[in-house]
Formats: C-alpha cells, sequence, structure tokens
C-alpha cells in the first residue's frame, strides 16, 4: 500500500489509478441493511466513524501519553526524556505564548500547546509506515482547529470588553478619520471574523495535501514505470526504468520536504493564533 492507502500494484494493462481518490476516507464498521421498497440488500456505512476519524484519536492519544510520560516526576538535572519535554514547552511558552501574548501569557500556554503538539504528531502521520497521511490533508480537521482557534480569541475579546466594545475595537480601528469608517469597518469585520479562520484552515490544509499529492506522484509514477514495462514488450526502452527508479529517489527527498513543511505548519498555526488572541486583548487595534 502506498500513500493514502492506495494500491501501487498497477492494473491489466495499465497504470495504477491514484489521485484525489486516495484522501477519501473509508469506514471502519461497515453495516448492512435491508432495502424495503426495492427488497434487495444495500451497503450502508456509519460513515463518521472512518479511518481518519481514528487517527486524529490517536493522535490525541499521544499527544495526552507524551506529555504524561515527559512531566512524570521532573528532576533538578533533566534526563533525555525530561529535557525533550522542556525543550518543546520552553519553545512554545518563550517562543509563542510570552513573546507575542504579553505578561496575560499563562492561561493560554495550555491551548497553545496542545495545539502545537496536535498538529505536529498528525503531520508526521504522513510520514509514518503505519498511517502514510497526514490527517490535515482532510480540510474539514483543519478547519474544526481554525474554528477552536476563533471561538478562542474572539472569546477572549468578548470576555474582556463586552460584545459591543470588543465588536467596534475590531471593526473601527484607532485613529481611522470618521468618513473613511464607512469603508474601513466592512474590511476590518470580513478580515478579522471571516478570512482569519478561513486561511487559517486553509494554509495548513493546502500545505499538507499539496506535499503529499506530490509524494503520491513521484512514488505512483515510478512504480509504474517499473512495474508495468517488460523487457519482452516491442516498445520497451530502460530509460523508463531509469526514470521509474529516480522518480522513487526524488520521493524520499520529497518526504523529507514534507517532514520540515509538516513541522512549519504547526508553529506557524501556533503562533498565528497567538497573534490573534494578542490582538484580541490589545488595547488598540
Amino acid at each position: 500500500m502506498g500513500p493514502g492507502g492506495f494500491s501501487l500494484i498497477p492494473l491489466e494493462g495499465g497504470p495504477p489509478e491514484f489521485g484525489v481518490s486516495a484522501f477519501e476516507s473509508r469506514p471502519l464498521f461497515p453495516s448492512q441493511i435491508w432495502l424495503e421498497s426495492s427488497g434487495q440488500q444495500a451497503a450502508w456505512t456509519d460513515v463518521w466513524v472512518t479511518n481518519h476519524i481514528a487517527q486524529a484519536v490517536i493522535g490525541a492519544a499521544l499527544v495526552i501519553g507524551f506529555w504524561l510520560l515527559v512531566s512524570r516526576r521532573p528532576k533538578i538535572v533533566p534526563g533525555k526524556r525530561q529535557f525533550v519535554g522542556e525543550y518543546l514547552y520552553e519553545m512554545i511558552r518563550n517562543g509563542v505564548a510570552r513573546s507575542i501574548i504579553g505578561p496575560q501569557y499563562r492561561r493560554y500556554l495550555p491551548y497553545l500547546l496542545a495545539l502545537f503538539s496536535f498538529i505536529l504528531v498528525n503531520n508526521l502521520f504522513g510520514q509514518f509506515f503505519l498511517f502514510m497521511f497526514p490527517t490535515f490533508s482532510k480540510i474539514g480537521f483543519a478547519w474544526g482547529l481554525a474554528a477552536a482557534s476563533w471561538i478562542l480569541y474572539n472569546g477572549v475579546g468578548v470576555k474582556r470588553y463586552g460584545l459591543i466594545k470588543y465588536f467596534s475595537k475590531m471593526t473601527m480601528p484607532h485613529g481611522v478619520p470618521k468618513p473613511l469608517l464607512i469603508l474601513v469597518a466592512p474590511l476590518e469585520f470580513i478580515s478579522n471574523f471571516l478570512v482569519r479562520p478561513l486561511t487559517l484552515g486553509l494554509r495548513l490544509f493546502a500545505n499538507l495535501f499539496a506535499g503529499h499529492l506530490v509524494i503520491m506522484v513521484f512514488v505512483v509514477g515510478g512504480s509504474w514505470l517499473l512495474w508495468s514495462t517488460k523487457a519482452s514488450s516491442p516498445d520497451y526502452s530502460p530509460i523508463w526504468n531509469l526514470a521509474g527508479g529516480l522518480s522513487l529517489l526524488m520521493s524520499l527527498a520529497v518526504f523529507a520536504i514534507e517532514l520540515l513543511v509538516g513541522c512549519l505548519q504547526a508553529y506557524i498555526f501556533t503562533v498565528l493564533t497567538a497573534q490573534y488572541v494578542s490582538s484580541s486583548l490589545a488595547e488598540e487595534h
């Protein structure tokens, strides 16, 4: 099985089928129902219990287990396990929460740390052989996290300033002449309340989807050139096999790039969430 869980074995006389269908979720517990109107049996699936839902749940369990493990019995001189946990914790605490949000960072640190950890683990699933699929290449998961961050930073602003004052602060920037507010206020509303969550989710999804799709092209294309060309074929050329081998080698480089992109996107998503929280708390917008 290749990336996304599709077969690399070529079909009879043709290339393997691949494409966006490799990103489709598969139900884990399919069942059968009886159609009374036609008297026939048809497949009915519990579509919400899919392999990708299970993958996200496994990712959450791994994050919880990791932080419980590294925080167990802390020592003054940390061991390797504690060192890894402290490094990640300090990176998010000092490099993201404290530097962006400011003195009030502590109450938002648990969410930011959990957010970074969850995205990172699910992005790394794209390189892990049991999954070979980054969870956030399914846009629903990316928008789910974007919605959670949207609720957080707007909830923080409403709690601090009240609904009316917060809405006014986010749509009417300080120092803008009143005649220009007719144009600026709608743009600020669209930017702060609509564009932010959309771009937050799309950025994560698009990078993971594109990276995984490129890997599919190199792996499946290389496999097709290697396996579907036979020396006995009249139009056989060894160049096909050479190109197939090079394509598979290139897929390793793309895997490394996707690993880097997955780590960066986890960090960027967390940084942007912290910035949105900071803008909601700021006295002047």
